[in-house]
């Protein structure tokens, strides 16, 4: 069993070393990246030296890897016959990043939500019993246990299909946050602002179908003119071009509209196409999709995006870049000087004034 995560976060402890001592697995502890330690085969080789059988890391390891070796090369150089599920989850997987390790493994890919507040899955196809068909973008559905329901800010529950606050019904099950150390008021603020529910601080829906989709934190939700859009639905469609690597998609201040979407794109390697017309298809596909209130008008080209060691895209600070705020480096951040990168990027779009 192998967990490809920093051993300071939750999955790291959790899920390189509890877990699999309390089931009896062997388990890998790896340093390194997902590439460039020293391929995008590094994966594959621990893989396949180890015969590790259940994988389990954050999509952004597979955007780096499919950015760095998209025809999956790399895979027909090692037995990867012990290999059996790939598990994701630390951030949303996106539809593209799904299909591509889906169609390269030929295995179950497993995405599932949850946080480090609750210690364990909220949503998954739980493999230990009989799994549901996959839909791509979904962590399938809540985990026995989790009553998890979309809501407005008032508490009302949401038709299926309208995004909403996604909440976990109270009480919450075995194994999640009983307090938090030494703040017993900053708990009871944090579990009492819905009453009734735990607010999980991100935003999504429940199909027709009861699958969950989850579409990025409560602030990914911007308000253009009025009109309440998501920026993760924004990257979705951006994330399907053929060209793009992965992305990110944030609201930006704007005199006119309040806050207007732009995009920041990686591209794939070996791409080498005049970036100006790329950002042209890109706008225009998430017009086609979304229509022209989406106001999707910018979306930069850069080498990196900046992210912590454990491979979450620091949107946060991208977004106070842009709007010319005061920040902080974080200090998980993998790589300050991408913040550069993309301040010049921001200004080349009329940002970063």
């Amino acid at each position: 069993y192998w967990a490809a995560s920093d051993v300071g976060w939750v999955v790291g402890h959790s899920y390189i070393v509890y877990a699999p001592l309390l089931m009896g697995c062997t388990t890998i502890v790896y340093e390194g990246k997902p590439v460039g330690t020293p391929d995008p085969g590094a994966f594959w080789r621990v893989i396949s030296e180890h015969n590790v059988s259940v994988l389990f890391t954050a999509p952004t390891a597979f955007r780096a890897i499919k950015k760095e070796d998209p025809k999956g090369e790399y895979l027909t150089k090692y037995d990867l016959s012990s290999f059996r599920y790939l598990f994701l989850a630390g951030e949303r997987l996106d539809p593209d990043t799904y299909h591509w390790a889906s169609d390269m493994l030929k295995i179950p890919v497993i995405d599932h939500w949850w946080q480090t507040e609750t210690g364990w899955g909220i949503a998954a196809n739980c493999m230990g019993i009989e799994p549901f068909p996959v839909k791509a973008g979904s962590p399938t559905k809540a985990v026995p246990g989790y009553d998890v329901q979309i809501v407005d800010h008032d508490g009302n529950n949401l038709p299926s299909g309208q995004d909403g606050y996604v909440v976990v019904k109270l009480p919450l099950p075995p194994g999640c946050l009983p307090t938090l150390w030494n703040d017993d008021e900053r708990y009871l603020d944090y579990v009492t602002e819905i009453p009734g529910y735990y607010l999980t601080g991100d935003g999504g829906y429940v199909d027709n179908d009861g699958y969950l989709f989850i579409m990025g934190r409560v602030d990914d939700v911007i308000n253009v003119a009025g009109h309440r859009l998501s920026t993760g639905a924004m990257e979705e469609i951006v994330a399907k071009h053929q060209d793009v690597a992965e992305c990110a998609v944030f609201g930006a201040n704007d005199q006119l509209k309040g806050e207007v979407p732009i995009g920041f794109a990686v591209l794939k390697a070996g791409v080498d196409r005049d970036h100006d017309e790329i950002s042209r298809e890109l706008v225009q596909m998430v017009r086609s999709e979304l229509g022209a209130v989406a106001c999707f008008k910018e979306c930069a080209i850069v080498k990196a995006l900046p992210k912590t060691r454990s491979g979450k895209t620091l949107r946060a600070t991208m977004r106070k870049i842009a709007n010319s705020e005061e920040y902080t480096v974080p200090s998980t951040i993998e790589d300050e000087s991408v913040l550069g990168i993309i301040e010049e990027a921001a200004k080349a779009i009329g940002y970063a004034k």
